[in-house]
């Protein structure tokens, strides 16, 4: 059986970090935006904001508005959010920053400690949002 996807369309912008790799910033697909992850770097110097986890929190979520805001959607369209954290210490941290972003009802969210992540940022977010 085959999905159809209808048009599968890439969101850019300049006003959010480029990809790193291979992939795009976010896919629109069936009224749905499904957006690669995100880190805490300035978007003009692809360099991190500054080396603490609210500081890098803060970027990530401004970085993600712009992508969102790109591809038509906003915060309150988020529906799942993927947060991956280098210290499942800082939990705490980023909720009392991520609250002040969604709306409630709050997207679904997974949370997750990993070994690394890319350029050795503190948190990675991604998400799928409703268009």
């Amino acid at each position: 059986m085959q999905l159809n996807l209808g048009k599968k369309e890439a969101v850019q912008t300049e006003k959010a970090p480029a990809a790193l790799g291979p992939c795009s910033q976010a896919i629109k697909a069936n009224n749905m935006l499904f957006m690669s992850g995100v880190l805490g770097l300035i978007p003009e110097t692809r360099k991190f904001v500054s080396d603490n986890v609210e500081d890098q929190t803060e970027q990530v979520l401004k970085n993600m508005g712009e992508i969102l805001k790109a591809s038509g959607a906003s915060y309150s369209s988020v529906l799942k959010t993927t947060i991956m954290l280098a210290d499942l210490k800082d939990f705490k941290k980023v909720n009392e920053i991520y609250a002040k972003y969604f709306p409630s009802p709050a997207p679904a969210r997974s949370t997750y400690q990993v070994a690394a992540l890319p350029m050795d940022a503190k948190i990675e977010v991604e998400c799928i949002a409703a268009l």
